[in-house]
C-alpha cells in the first residue's frame, strides 16, 4: 500500500474507532510527519491546462494529454497528470462492446460415432499468393476426418452444402461444436441446424481449447501437409489435401487411438463396443486374430 493509501487508512481509523493519530501511524508503519504533511504545491494551473486540452481533444486520454503538455514545454510527472486528470472528471467514457454470453457446460461422454462433430477453418496460401481456406469436420469420438473442403472463401450455404454431403453418407450428428465465426452464426446455418434437429455448441470467444480435437487435427494437417506442400492453384490444393485426408483416415496411426488408424478404430469400436460403454480412445490393441490385414507399407 502506498503512502496515500496509508494516510487514508489512518484517517479512517481515527473517524471510525477514535484511534489517536500516533497510534494509527504506528499500526500502518508510517511516520507521523509523513501523515501530517500538507503540500503547498497547487495543481490549479495544471488543472486549467488539462481542461483546456480536454475540451480541444475530448477523446484523448491522460497519456496523450501528457504528451501535449510536454510539447508545450511543461515538465510534469505522468502520475500527477493522471491524478489531476481524474479529479477534473476528464476520463474518457468507452462503450463496451455487447457480447452474447454463453455459459459453458461439461463435455459429454461420447459413446458412438456421430454424437459430436467438431468443425473449424484453417487458412493457407497458393503459389500465386492468393489466400485459401479449408473447412475441416472431425468426428470427436472416432477422430475421423469427415470432410476437408478447400476453397477461397466459405459462406454459410457453402458450409451447409459440405455438411449435407456428409449427412447423406453417414447420417446426421447429434451435435456440432464450432467457434463463433460469421459463417457459423449466420441465420442460414442456424436454421439448417434447427431444421435437422442438430444441437449447435458454440465455444466461448477466445477459447479454442474448448474445441481441442479439431485444433489438434489442424496441427497435424499443417505440419504434415500444408507446410510440406506447394500448391500451384486451387485444384492442385484440393487434390493434395484430399489425398492427405485419405492417408490420415486409412494409413496414419493415431497415438490417442492406441496407434490405430481412425478408420480402423471406427470399425472395431462400432463392432466391439456396446452403446452404453464410454468412448475410450486410449484402448489398447485387440488380439492379433481380430486385427485386419494392412498394407506392408504402413509403419
Amino acid at each position: 500500500m502506498g503512502l496515500v493509501g496509508c494516510r487514508e487508512e489512518v484517517r479512517w481509523l481515527g473517524e471510525e474507532y477514535g484511534t489517536s493519530q500516533r497510534r494509527a501511524c504506528g499500526l500502518m508503519q508510517i511516520a507521523v510527519s509523513s501523515c501530517r504533511y500538507e503540500t503547498t504545491r497547487s495543481d490549479e494551473e495544471l488543472r486549467v491546462q488539462l481542461v483546456e486540452l480536454g475540451q480541444q481533444k475530448p477523446r484523448f486520454g491522460y497519456r496523450r494529454l501528457h504528451v501535449l503538455l510536454r510539447w508545450r514545454g511543461g515538465r510534469v510527472n505522468h502520475k500527477r497528470v493522471y491524478r489531476v486528470y481524474r479529479e477534473a472528471g476528464l476520463s474518457v467514457r468507452r462503450k463496451l462492446r455487447k457480447r452474447l454470453v454463453r455459459v459453458g457446460s461439461p463435455r459429454p461422454v461420447l459413446t458412438a460415432a456421430n454424437q459430436e462433430w467438431a468443425l473449424d477453418f484453417v487458412g493457407d496460401a497458393m503459389a500465386s499468393g492468393r489466400a485459401m481456406r479449408m473447412l475441416s469436420v472431425v468426428d470427436v469420438c472416432t477422430r475421423e476426418c469427415l470432410a476437408l473442403e478447400v476453397d477461397t472463401s466459405f459462406a454459410g450455404r457453402r458450409v451447409t452444402r459440405a455438411l449435407e454431403a456428409i449427412v447423406a453418407e453417414r447420417g446426421k450428428p447429434a451435435a456440432i461444436r464450432c467457434d463463433n465465426g460469421p459463417e457459423l452464426t449466420s441465420r442460414h446455418f442456424l436454421a439448417w441446424c434447427v431444421e435437422r434437429g442438430i444441437e449447435l455448441v458454440h465455444i466461448q470467444p477466445g477459447k479454442p481449447t474448448q474445441n481441442a480435437h479439431v485444433e489438434s487435427f489442424h496441427g497435424r494437417l499443417r505440419d504434415e501437409c500444408l507446410n510440406v506442400s506447394w500448391f500451384e492453384n486451387l485444384w492442385d490444393a484440393r487434390r493434395k489435401v484430399a489425398a492427405w485426408r485419405v492417408e490420415y483416415n486409412e494409413e496414419r496411426p493415431h497415438s490417442a487411438l492406441g496407434y490405430q488408424t481412425p478408420a480402423e478404430f471406427a470399425r472395431r469400436f462400432g463392432a466391439l463396443r456396446s452403446p452404453t460403454a464410454p468412448c475410450a480412445p486410449q484402448i489398447g490393441p485387440l488380439p492379433s486374430s481380430a486385427v485386419p490385414e494392412r498394407s506392408a507399407s504402413v509403419v
